[in-house]
């Protein structure tokens, strides 16, 4: 790094910058009971920039760069999109703000600490950017590796006919009612060993739980949902989170049927899953990066950082957002096993914006910025999707560095575009996750489990330091239908049998739709499991 003065200019931009953008708690603070102290401390850097002007360090020799912060408190360099929720990772500098923060509101030594032990952001970024990849249009199929175009239905589809029953008029919070045991926290807690995660989807279950839903095992037998699952060899649990799933356009707005708490934020997943970890089962967390669901349709840039300009402001929001997830996570003795850096990315991450005709669903968008917009059909948005992917793996390394990293994406019937996507993140840009991910809907078109086999096994010969999983599947082959062929364990059984194959995750057992049917029937407000469906399972 280079100092402008005596304060870093990496502290300048990660702390003082983000103080006058929208969204800091600095910037709230400083509108408080600090204000003078906060004009205080903002005069004294002022006052020591200025006086080092003569004698600061050659700025086109920085990483950094002339182009990336003009002044102390250049506009162009504002992170207005930073989460205020997500800043355990930053140097908090108001003295009655944080625990671990000085006493005295000025800037100290002591404050200006915690960027020395890693390369900065904007390092990683910029070298991810600079790599050079093909400039062929995702959407063009004359590409010169001929890319068919991205179907945007299949996934809408499957998140439009969701359960609707969560009513607003219910004031009792699930995290409160329903909370169970729950193992001490331990900030030291660490993933646990599986073998094989033969998992299941159960995000929607924490609300059918807050209207008092009784489940069933097969026997007739009472029992919750973790003791029901595990007596039928699932091991892991998959958790999907948003980013503010209460905001205008989220998965909980008012009005689109999941409203009566904030289903998908960071308490209600952190509640979830040291319930997972209680009943002794892995656990994968699925960050949409949007607050609501992103797919190949549609990936919606979170309400809070649709105010940034430019791609490394939004990879820092990525990063102080996945790392603040991550340190709840651990601080609740519920560290992630795997982590998903997005949700079915084939199009790219961080993409689109809503616009008045965007349903509750997320159908109907504009595509954002080209400056800030991931669509990985362009040249642009390849770099751009690029520093968004290190940027969230960065995070999970930092807090967990044994918690595997995760990439998703569907088409699998398409083999070219699975391909063509690997070749961009793995061989173009050199991302390094641990983990590649699937979806594979019989009823999508992706066929049935013998006609996934020849592409997985060229993925696994290609990328022999990648391991692999199918992170949604059901095995229905049209509308809420299965033919109970076996399929569902032909999934597991053929993925299993493959090198480096670690695992598959059933999508929403309690949910039926386009992608197939559920594994338990819903009679009035319960959920029993079907003895046929499980059949299959162990």
């Amino acid at each position: 790094m280079y100092f402008y003065g005596v304060i870093p200019v990496n502290v300048l931009r990660e702390n003082v910058i983000p103080a006058i953008g929208q969204e800091s708690p600095f910037r709230r603070d400083w509108v408080g009971m600090n204000l003078k102290k906060g004009f205080v401390a903002c005069a004294a850097c002022v006052s020591l920039a200025v006086f080092a002007l003569g004698c600061a360090d050659d700025t086109t020799s920085s990483p950094i760069g002339n182009s990336q912060i003009e002044t102390p408190f250049s506009s162009s360099s504002l992170h207005s999109g930073l989460d205020p929720e997500s800043m355990s990772s930053a140097v908090i500098l108001s003295g009655d703000s944080h625990e671990e923060s000085s006493s005295s509101n000025t800037l100290t030594s002591s404050a200006i600490q915690s960027s020395s032990s890693s390369t900065a952001l904007s390092e990683v970024y910029d070298s991810a950017s600079s790599t050079s990849s093909p400039t062929s249009s995702f959407a063009e199929s004359s590409s010169s590796k001929d890319v068919e175009p991205v179907e945007t239905s299949s996934s809408s589809s499957r998140h439009s006919g969701l359960d609707p029953e969560s009513s607003s008029s219910e004031q009792v919070s699930s995290s409160s009612r329903h909370s169970g045991p729950e193992p001490e926290s331990s900030s030291s807690a660490q993933p646990i060993k599986i073998d094989f995660y033969n998992g299941a989807d159960i995000s929607e279950v924490q609300e059918y739980e807050r209207r008092n839903a009784k489940f069933f095992d097969v026997d007739g037998k009472e029992s919750d949902i973790f003791t029901i699952l595990k007596n039928h060899g699932f091991n892991s649990i998959r958790l999907r989170t948003f980013v503010s799933p209460k905001a205008k356009y989220g998965y909980a707005a008012s009005g689109c049927g999941h409203d009566a708490e904030a289903y998908g934020d960071k308490d209600h997943v952190v509640a979830y899953a040291k319930k997972v970890k209680a009943a002794g089962m892995g656990l994968l967390i699925d960050i949409h990066y949007s607050d609501v669901w992103a797919d190949p349709g549609k990936q919606i840039i979170p309400e809070r950082w649709r105010g940034v300009n430019n791609a490394n402001a939004m990879a820092d929001s990525v990063y102080a957002y996945t790392k603040d997830l991550m340190n709840a996570l651990k601080d609740a003795g519920a560290t992630p096993d795997m982590v998903q850096i997005g949700n079915e990315t084939t199009p790219g991450i961080l993409i689109h914006k809503p616009n008045n005709k965007t349903d509750c669903w997320g159908n109907g968008v504009d595509k954002a910025a080209t400056s800030v917009n991931g669509d990985m059909g362009t040249a642009a948005g390849k770099a751009n999707a690029a520093k968004y992917f290190n940027a969230g793996i960065k995070a999970v390394k930092e807090v967990s560095p044994t918690t595997k990293t995760v990439l998703h994406i569907e088409r699998i019937r398409q083999a070219n575009t699975v391909t063509w996507w690997m070749g961009v993140v793995f061989d173009d840009y050199k991302i390094p996750a641990d983990v590649m991910g699937f979806s594979a809907y019989t009823a999508y078109g992706d066929g049935a489990p013998d006609n996934w086999k020849s592409l997985f096994n060229t993925v696994t010969s290609k990328y022999s330091k990648l391991e692999f999983i199918v992170a949604e599947y059901n095995g229905g082959d049209k509308d809420n239908h299965y033919k109970f062929d076996n399929s569902r364990q032909k999934t597991r059984e053929m993925v299993r049998g493959m090198n480096r194959w670690i695992g598959t995750f059933f999508w929403e057992p309690t949910i039926g739709g386009a992608w197939g049917p559920a594994l338990f029937d819903k009679r009035g407000n319960d959920y029993y499991a079907n003895k046929d469906a499980f059949k299959e399972f162990f």
